[in-house]
């Protein structure tokens, strides 16, 4: 067992002995933990086995996390029994070892700053083993590895870093899934029951779905003009709202409630997704907003639900034509800046895939949702992408979507964990207009009466829940989707 000095022997040549490390830290924090094991709890919710240099103080960091966990006391006695069978354990002493790192200890007080170094030690050592790979990888000059190939993987190997203990750990146990099941419950009881996700600011829809689930893909897919990029900007909008962060034990903020929101837009720009939020919350109609038809009144109401827009997390890029793997990279990063909970892309037919795919436009886009299904599982948040739908659907006298209509692919359907359509039968409808004056325009007008302002969501696909229709209202001059009001709903009048 090396002595506890923090090391960086200057041997050249050698990467490991570079590396850097605190066994002095470690033995600190260990023999704190047997000292009192409440200060377990002020280390557990960051600091993991893998981050300790030496892997026998890994090994008895985990097994103080069994042991403390499931409510037993983590002392030397209890930990010999679990190690004993470890060679390293018995070449450092067995269970002398661990009644001297428990007896070396004058004070807890210092205990989490110990392991605060201990995990940025760790992430110092990744930074040097990325650093010497990109080096390398850099110098090969191999025509094939192109630099931006190489700067996305370096990201990717960044965030992974960044967000060590949360992504590509290999296997976990089913005692740790358990945990994290129960963990997702007890967050959706604390919100009152019902809602695990992010909202959607839709009661029916957050009903249905249970909101947005973290690692979920999301297919939202709908014809032309029927409102995919206004539904998807009000969730987006209505979860950047609900936002309220909550600090970690690790000093990182994270949603308590809502959603920080990133938004790709690669049909619309940025000012033209501005304005239609700037007319779904002032109530100002949006063509009205772009031509500057408007007056003093509207001007008030545009200006104070800018006021109240400004400080929304909602990040917009609306950068055209990139690829999944540079959505994977910004995403990455938006995340490490600022925070991700909610990735929302407008739309999927526009995303482009690597150049072997490009030449088979099916092969490409089963690359492009199988891209955005493993980056909702990386970043652990849900991912919304809008997808357009076949022209079949206008053939057909009932035009109402299934999943048959998904455009160019069948992975679409297979990596979505939800496929929503949306569907409008005034739209439709609204075409069919009979001669004015004649019985068949009586009957139309009724039937534009009873579809007015009504959209259905339809639920064709969700693996953790029911399918089935959800009724919406629609104020297309608003660009806005809010809770259907049911008449079957209403109180009774007496």
């Amino acid at each position: 067992m090396p002595d506890g000095s923090p090391l960086t022997p200057a041997a050249p040549g050698s990467q490991e002995r570079k590396a850097p490390y605190s066994l002095d830290a470690e033995q600190a924090l260990l023999g704190a933990v047997l000292y009192d094991n409440e200060v377990f709890y002020k280390v557990n919710a960051y600091l993991k086995p893998e981050h300790f240099y030496d892997p026998l103080h890994g090994q008895i960091y985990g097994a103080c996390d069994k042991l403390i966990s499931s409510g037993r006391l983590a002392s030397p006695v209890m930990l010999n029994t679990y190690l004993q069978e470890e060679e390293a354990f018995r070449e450092a002493g067995g269970e002398r070892y661990l009644i001297q790192l428990a007896q070396s200890v004058p004070t807890t007080v210092g205990a989490a700053d110990y392991g605060r170094l201990i995990f940025d030690l760790h992430t110092s050592r990744g930074l040097i083993s990325i650093g010497s790979q990109m080096i390398e990888r850099a110098g090969s000059a191999d025509i094939e590895d192109d630099p931006r190939t190489q700067v996305e993987a370096a990201e990717k190997e960044l965030y992974a870093l960044a967000e060590t203990g949360h992504y590509g750990g290999g296997f976990t146990t089913f005692e740790s899934a358990l945990t994290e099941a129960i963990n997702i419950a007890q967050a959706a009881y604390q919100r009152g029951g019902g809602l695990s996700g992010v909202t959607t600011g839709l009661k029916d829809l957050d009903r249905k779905l249970g909101g947005l689930h973290d690692s979920d893909l999301l297919i939202l897919a709908g014809r032309p003009s029927m409102g995919k990029t206004a539904l998807a900007t009000n969730i987006a909008v209505n979860a950047a709202k609900a936002f309220v962060p909550e600090k970690g034990p690790d000093g990182t903020y994270k949603a308590k409630e809502g959603a920080r929101v990133g938004f790709f837009s690669l049909e619309m720009s940025s000012d033209q997704l501005a304005s239609r939020i700037l007319a779904e919350f002032s109530s100002v109609a949006s063509d009205k907003i772009r031509r500057g038809d408007i007056n003093e009144q509207d001007f008030v109401e545009i200006y104070d639900a800018a006021g109240k827009l400004e400080q929304l997390p909602l990040y917009i890029d609306d950068t055209g034509g990139l690829t999944i793997a540079q959505v994977a990279a910004r995403a990455r990063r938006l995340k490490r800046m600022h925070g991700l909970d909610l990735l929302v892309i407008d739309y999927l037919q526009l995303l482009a895939g690597s150049k072997k795919a490009s030449e088979n436009r099916v092969q490409e886009l089963t690359e492009i949702t199988t891209g955005l299904k493993a980056l909702a599982k990386e970043l652990s948040v849900p991912i919304v992408a809008l997808s357009q739908l076949s022209r079949q659907v206008e053939a057909r006298e009932d035009k109402r979507p299934q999943l048959s209509d998904l455009r160019e692919s069948g992975s679409i359907e297979q990596d979505a964990d939800v496929v929503m359509f949306v569907y409008r039968e005034e739209y439709y409808l609204g075409r069919t207009e009979p001669r004015e004056g004649t019985a068949e325009h009586l009957e139309w007008q009724e039937k534009m009466d009873m579809v007015m302002g009504l959209a259905e969501v339809i639920i064709g696909k969700q693996r953790h829940g029911p399918i089935g229709t959800v009724k919406l209202s629609f104020q297309p001059e608003l660009t806005r989707f809010g809770d259907y009001a049911d008449p079957e709903r209403y109180p009774a009048r007496y």
